[in-house]
């Protein structure tokens, strides 16, 4: 063990999610034992005391394409984690998601006797390109899943897992009148969610399907307001500058401000999200989600021949039934958007109800023990 019984812990988070999760169980790991953490991470780990070892935003990529178009970056990125992780004689690895550019620091860990490798929000291996079994089996000593058909998928394979539940799980929900009243926003209103993603690859491909929306949703529907929930400032003011270029009638209302989704969804009845997280989130604070997904030829091209599950939502997963729409790539039109919005419901509480029990697992506490007695 490390000098003065501290436990070191590198850790690598490259997104806003990846981040509240990697500060989570940072925080149940403090209470079992001492700590000194290094790595990468967010605002959510740098309030805990870790010092990045660079900008965490350089790992906010999507697909397949754009890492291959940015390798020798991230490359230099990885070696700068890696050799930071050697230097310090790290006990323990934390990946928090970003599976393909995690493995490469499992992979060097693991051939340097290092650290017990642990791997937090499992690669989609149950979904597609499930070849990437072999290496988690010969790398990763360790995987908290967020849901449990992962963990029991992971138990088939005879590897170690835990069913750490989603944050999700124990989320507050509050009424709209309650949140209005917290924001100053009228109650009598109409509210639809707009969430194009928080990556700048998210926004290029989204955002102008989503604008276009909003411009024909907003000509038979009066008393609607828009709302978009930016993930940081900086998110803020790029859709912020991305809106001011558009030609947006100025009856249309477009609120954008960060830190707000869950306030956001809560309020709303409806929401169109990029696949994701998102997706899921909007589900459990009843916002009904069209989940849209669009991107490059070439990257849908790849990913479309190597899914081996019939929904990408994440809710739809959950319940392994097409409840919310799904628009990929070409139905992933303002015209096929605004036809959801129309043919969806209003929100169901005893669906959120159960969407909530699906997420709970055994908690950052059990997950933080058992990570300490490997």
């Amino acid at each position: 063990m490390s000098d003065e019984n501290k436990i070191k812990i590198g850790i690598v988070a490259g997104e806003h999610s990846g981040d509240a999760l990697g500060a989570e169980l940072i925080k149940a790991l403090k209470k079992n034992a001492k700590l000194e953490v290094c790595g990468v991470g967010g605002p959510k780990l740098e309030s805990l005391g870790l010092q990045s070892i660079f900008d965490f935003s350089i790992l906010h990529m999507i697909g397949l394409v754009d890492p291959i178009l940015n390798y020798r970056k991230l490359i230099k990125a990885r070696k700068k984690i890696i050799d930071t992780f050697i230097n310090k004689k790290i006990d323990f690895f934390i990946a928090i998601d970003s599976p393909d550019f995690n493995i490469g620091i499992h992979k060097t860990l693991k051939k340097n006797n290092i650290a017990k490798n642990i791997q937090v929000v499992s690669p989609s291996v149950w979904g597609w390109r499930q070849g990437r079994i072999k290496k988690i089996k010969k790398y990763i000593d360790y995987t908290a899943c967020l849901f449990n058909f992962e963990h029991e998928f992971y138990k088939e394979q005879k590897l170690r897992s835990i069913h750490l539940g989603h944050p999700l799980g124990n989320a507050l929900i509050e009424t709209k009148d309650q949140i209005c009243s917290k924001l100053s926003m009228d109650s009598n209103l109409n509210y639809i969610s707009v969430l194009p993603g928080s990556r700048y690859s998210e926004l290029k491909y989204m955002l102008p399907v989503f604008i276009e929306f909003i411009k024909m949703h907003s000509i038979k529907n009066n008393g609607y307001e828009y709302l978009i929930p930016a993930s940081d400032e900086k998110n803020e003011a790029t859709i912020k500058k991305i809106l001011s270029n558009e030609n947006i009638h100025e009856g249309i209302k477009i609120i954008v401000k960060s830190g707000l989704s869950r306030e956001f969804f809560l309020v709303s009845d409806f929401s169109i999200v990029a696949s994701g997280t998102a997706s899921l989130e909007a589900a459990v604070f009843g916002a009904n989600p069209i989940i849209c997904y669009k991107t490059n030829f070439l990257n849908y091209s790849i990913i479309s021949k190597m899914l081996k599950v019939d929904h990408i939502g994440l809710p739809n997963l959950l319940f392994n039934k097409r409840l919310f729409p799904e628009l990929l790539q070409k139905n992933c039109s303002a015209k096929k958007i605004l036809s959801a919005v129309n043919s969806l419901s209003v929100r169901d509480d005893s669906l959120q109800m159960s969407l909530i029990r699906l997420l709970k697992g055994k908690g950052f506490d059990k997950t933080s023990r058992e990570i300490l007695s490997l």
